[in-house]
């Protein structure tokens, strides 16, 4: 019986030890985005993470636009946004590895193969 306990107290430890290691990227971060025509463009992402989940906007001169299907797991966060442009509706899907203060990023448009990779800071 004491063996089991050990144990019992053991995983007990390690799952914490897995939550607490969870990356901290509530709030806000700005980053320097690439455009359609190359050029680069200042977007901003507020993040609230609950658990394992990831809410919050992506602002850019357009508007904010809200965060969908929002995830965090250790240091890796993943969310999509869904934009309009023209009348085209287009999700942009963001995977990032949290580092500190950066987030490294790898965007991509749902649906296609091609990525843009970016950094954001955080700024507050």
């Amino acid at each position: 019986m004491r063996m089991l306990n050990w144990i019992t107290l053991a995983a007990m430890a390690a799952a914490l030890a897995m939550t607490a290691s969870a990356a901290d990227v509530n709030g806000t971060w700005t980053a320097q985005v690439p455009g359609r025509d190359g050029q680069m463009r200042e977007a901003t992402y507020t993040f609230k993470v609950d658990g394992d989940k990831l809410t919050g906007t992506m602002s850019f001169p357009q508007g904010d636009q809200p965060i969908k299907d929002g995830k965090i797991s250790g240091n890796n966060i993943s969310f999509k946004v869904a934009l309009e442009f023209n009348g085209n509706s287009i999700v942009l899907v963001f995977k990032g590895t949290v580092s500190g203060d950066q987030i490294k990023f790898t965007r991509s448009r749902e649906g296609a193969d091609q990525t843009q990779e970016f950094t954001a800071k955080r700024a507050s």
